[in-house]
């Protein structure tokens, strides 16, 4: 059956490319996706007792605070200090159809499932093109999101496996760079929508590294902006941004209710 799904995926791979994808094989495909990530939730999974959680949330939590640039340490904040937010999360994607679809196909980002040439060769514009460009100019890629390790129910872990991996995204449509400014800005959006505590970190903590002019900057713009933002957009989990790559960034903001932020030229 594996082997099945896997040549499905291989054939949907090379669909993918055209503009013709038969529709009797997305039902193999989606399976497929289901079992990748279940296969991959038990290689990862580390079992571990509430005690243990806490000895380790404290522990991320400090280091995280010391070096922000520590991605693992603020990874495993977020999962053994955000059990009451991933919840919190899982259920506003139940209540939504979108984000019902994406729980039910368990879509995965990174440069195995997303044809990241085929995004180059799209309009400019348009959300796969504008991501790509983020992903070019910021030299980041998909495939650096860390394994959920400690979250012990699956759906949960897939929902903050999905977090991590739409993280770019985030920034792609908020027009925020990866500077600490436009860090901390998007961790305030992110704070506000999802309630995890190492987002709250972020967005509170974060702006003790801003340079003055920085600080300047971010407390008469892009703070009102990110809470006005995160407070009026859509939930922006319940985005299947994989099925809107060929849409236009404008349409999508104002589909989202976001406003571009508008900062004067010093």
């Amino acid at each position: 059956m594996l082997r099945k799904l896997q040549r499905v995926y291989q054939l949907r791979c090379t669909w993918s490319r055209t503009s013709i994808v038969p529709r009797r094989f997305f039902a193999d495909v989606n399976d497929l996706n289901r079992i990748k990530f279940e296969e991959d939730f038990s290689s990862s999974h580390i079992e571990t007792t509430r005690f243990q959680k806490f000895l380790l949330a404290v522990g991320s939590a400090a280091v995280s605070l010391l070096d922000p640039m520590r991605a693992d340490m603020i990874a495993v904040m977020g999962e053994t200090a955000g059990d009451t937010a991933i919840k919190y999360m899982l259920q506003k994607m139940q209540s939504d159809n979108e984000g019902q679809e994406i729980l039910r196909n368990r879509p995965r980002i990174n440069s195995r499932t997303v044809d990241l040439e085929k995004l180059r060769q799209m309009p400019d514009g348009t959300l796969g093109r504008t991501y790509i460009k983020f992903l070019d100019s910021n030299k980041v890629t998909p495939d650096s999101r860390l394994p959920v390790q400690f979250v012990d129910d699956i759906e949960l872990a897939y929902v903050i496996q999905r977090y991590r991996e739409v993280h770019d995204l985030f920034h792609t449509i908020l027009g925020m760079p990866t500077n600490m400014l436009g860090e901390v800005t998007v961790k305030w959006v992110e704070a506000i929508q999802t309630r995890l505590p190492m987002c709250v970190g972020g967005a509170l903590f974060g702006p003790l590294r801003l340079y003055p002019k920085q600080r300047q900057k971010y407390v008469k713009y892009y703070l009102p902006w990110a809470i006005e933002t995160g407070t009026n957009c859509k939930f922006l989990m319940n985005v299947f941004y994989e099925h809107r790559w060929e849409q236009p960034i404008k349409e999508l903001h104002k589909e989202l209710h976001i406003k571009a932020l508008q900062v004067p030229k010093s």
